[in-house]
C-alpha cells in the first residue's frame, strides 16, 4: 500500500515541478516583453491594433450599407456647399444692398428690435 502512495507522491511532485517551470517561464516572458517596450510603445501598439479592428468592422458595415453611406456623403457635401447654393437662389442686388447696409451700420441688426448700441448725442447751444 505504501508503494502505491510513494508512486502517487512522485507523480504529484513531478506535476508540481513541471507546473512551476511553466509559471516561471511565463513570468520571464512577461518580464522580457515589458522590458523590451516602454509604456508609450505598448500603448501605441494597442491603440493601433484597436484602430485596425475598428477600421475592419467599419469597412464591413459600410460594404453592407452602400446606399446609406452614399446618402450620408451627399448630405455632408450639401452642408459644406450650402452658402454657394443659397447665393444662387438669392437676388444679387438684395445681397449687395444688405451687405452695404450692414457694413455701414454696425448696429443695424439690433435697430430692427428697437435697441441700438449706438448712442445719439444732441448738442444744446448755450
Amino acid at each position: 500500500m505504501s508503494d502505491k502512495f510513494d508512486r502517487q507522491l512522485r507523480e504529484d511532485k513531478a506535476l508540481r515541478d513541471s507546473a512551476l517551470a511553466v509559471v516561471k517561464a511565463d513570468i520571464e516572458q512577461v518580464k522580457q516583453d515589458h522590458s523590451a517596450k516602454n509604456i508609450g510603445k505598448r500603448f501605441a501598439s494597442r491603440m493601433t491594433e484597436g484602430a485596425h479592428d475598428v477600421l475592419e468592422q467599419a469597412s464591413a458595415k459600410a460594404s453592407d450599407q452602400r446606399g446609406i453611406l452614399v446618402l450620408l456623403v451627399a448630405a455632408i457635401a450639401l452642408w459644406f456647399a450650402r452658402n454657394p447654393i443659397m447665393s444662387l437662389f438669392t437676388d444679387s442686388e438684395d445681397t449687395a444692398a444688405n451687405a452695404d447696409d450692414s457694413a455701414a451700420k454696425p448696429g443695424a441688426a439690433s435697430e430692427s428690435d428697437g435697441s441700438s448700441d449706438e448712442t445719439h448725442h444732441v448738442e444744446i447751444p448755450e
